[in-house]
């Protein structure tokens, strides 16, 4: 932890929230193993950790689930925060930890077992948003929340440079442009300034369930946009990995 949050404290210092109009995103990521673990965290974070959040002034907090998570052994529960500033995300952890209202509602989760605890690792990235798409959407849909689908996607370079020209691909080269133009309801597009799988950016998209999430991605394959920019040669072996995950908001989530 300490480690982590001194390097936080560098990136405070080396992305200044009054320098730029693009906000920082952190995404919390948990692993689980069991249906218990996902109960004690869902009730944790619905009574707890996401109505602290909005006590201290943060908005639109997003809880998604993977849509498998009841048959993997890798359970997943993504938390996405923003802020206008990247300094604001550097004390949540110590907020938790110091706000007694908090840890008395979320008397459960700080007081767990050591053999029973309510996740097996956390993985934290933060993000800063892209230049051309630097503010979070909050998409909204007239389906239930279970069916909707909301796609995270991670792309890493090989090097620092290819990684870089992929963002750049988003941005001047117009592939955020094709995304708006098909509809698809980006919710951020974010440089990973601090993760496990650096160079990589991540990006979200949202729809209103499977269906409309499959018929977008057929609409964009076909896109003479996209399949003109896709053989740009300095756009060529921009993406070495790529990982996907589909989500579903939580009926507490504010996304």
């Amino acid at each position: 932890m300490i480690r982590i949050l001194g390097l936080l404290l560098l990136l405070s210092s080396v992305f200044p929230g009054d320098l730029s109009s693009q906000e920082y995103y952190e995404l919390r990521t948990y692993h689980l193993s069991s249906q218990a673990q996902i109960e004690a965290m869902h009730s944790y974070l619905s009574t707890a950790y996401v109505p602290t959040l909005h006590d201290h002034g943060f908005t639109n907090v997003g809880v998604f689930t993977l849509i498998n998570n009841d048959t993997i052994a890798d359970k997943k529960i993504f938390v996405l925060t923003p802020a206008d500033a990247c300094d604001k995300l550097l004390g949540i952890s110590d907020l938790m930890y110091s706000d007694d209202g908090h840890k008395e509602k979320g008397a459960a989760f700080w007081m767990a077992a050591h053999d029973s605890p309510p996740y097996d690792r956390l993985e934290i990235t933060i993000l800063k948003s892209f230049e051309l798409a630097p503010k979070l959407h909050n998409p909204s849909f007239d389906t239930p929340k279970s069916q909707q689908i909301y796609e995270l996607r991670s792309y890493e370079g090989a090097t620092e440079e290819l990684y870089r020209k992929k963002v750049d691909m988003f941005n001047a080269g117009g592939e955020i442009d094709i995304f708006t133009d098909l509809g698809f309801n980006a919710v951020f597009y974010g440089e990973v300034i601090a993760g496990a799988s650096m160079p990589n950016l991540m990006y979200m998209t949202s729809f209103s369930d499977i269906t409309s999430r499959d018929e977008h991605w057929q609409a964009f394959r076909e896109a003479p946009a996209w399949n003109a920019l896709k053989v740009v040669k300095k756009y060529e072996n921009t993406v070495s990995h790529s990982d996907i995950y589909l989500l579903h908001p939580t009926d507490y989530s504010d996304l």
